[in-house]
C-alpha cells in the first residue's frame, strides 16, 4: 500500500523523498541491521515514515542489485522465489565509513522532522533547483548572464529573510 502525505504522494508533487545514494544507504542499514527481502525493506520504510511514502519495487530491487554488484550485499535463498539481503563486510565498512550521511537521511525520515514542510515551497524549490540545472546545461553562460541570475538569487534571500 502506498501511503499518502496531505492526501498525496510526496513524489508525485516533486518533493524528493532520497537524495541521489540515500536510498543505497538506507537499504543497506536495514538489510545490516537484519536480512530481509525487498518487500520487508519497502515496508520498514514506509513504516519510518509513518505511511507518508512507500518505495516502489521498481527502485528497491534494482538498488539491491546494485548493492549486490558493489559487494555489500549478497542474497540469501529465502524459501520459494524470494532472497533475503544481508549486508557483507565491504557493505558494513561502507555504512561505517558514511555514518554521517546516513543519519542525516534518517533523521530526516522521522514524521516529526518532515511534518511542517509545506508542499507547496517544497515544490517550488524542487523546481528552481531543475530550472537551475537546466539551465546550466544549456551554452555556456556569458559574464552578464551569470550576473543576472547571482543578483536575482541574492535578492530573493534577502526578501525570505525579511519575511
Amino acid at each position: 500500500m502506498r501511503g499518502d502525505f496531505g492526501g498525496r504522494d510526496p513524489a508525485r508533487r516533486g518533493e524528493r523523498i532520497f537524495e541521489h545514494g540515500s536510498l543505497r544507504l538506507v537499504l543497506l542499514h536495514l538489510i545490516a541491521e537484519k536480512p530481509r527481502h525487498g518487500y520487508e525493506l519497502i515496508k520498514a520504510i514506509e513504516d519510518r515514515l509513518a505511511g507518508q511514502y512507500s518505495p516502489s519495487p521498481g527502485v528497491v530491487y534494482p538498488t539491491l542489485t546494485l548493492l549486490e554488484e558493489l559487494g555489500y550485499a549478497h542474497a540469501v535463498a529465502a524459501g520459494g522465489s524470494r532472497r533475503r539481503f544481508e549486508a557483507t563486510p565491504v557493505g558494513l565498512a561502507f555504512l561505517e565509513e558514511n555514518r554521517p550521511a546516513l543519519q542525516a537521511m534518517l533523521a530526516r525520515m522521522t514524521p516529526e522532522a518532515r511534518a511542517g514542510r509545506p508542499p507547496q515551497i517544497i515544490r517550488a524549490i524542487e523546481n528552481l533547483r531543475t530550472a537551475m540545472h537546466l539551465r546550466l546545461a544549456r551554452a555556456p553562460l556569458t559574464e552578464a548572464e551569470i550576473e543576472a541570475i547571482a543578483d536575482l538569487l541574492d535578492d530573493t534571500a534577502k526578501r525570505l529573510e525579511r519575511l
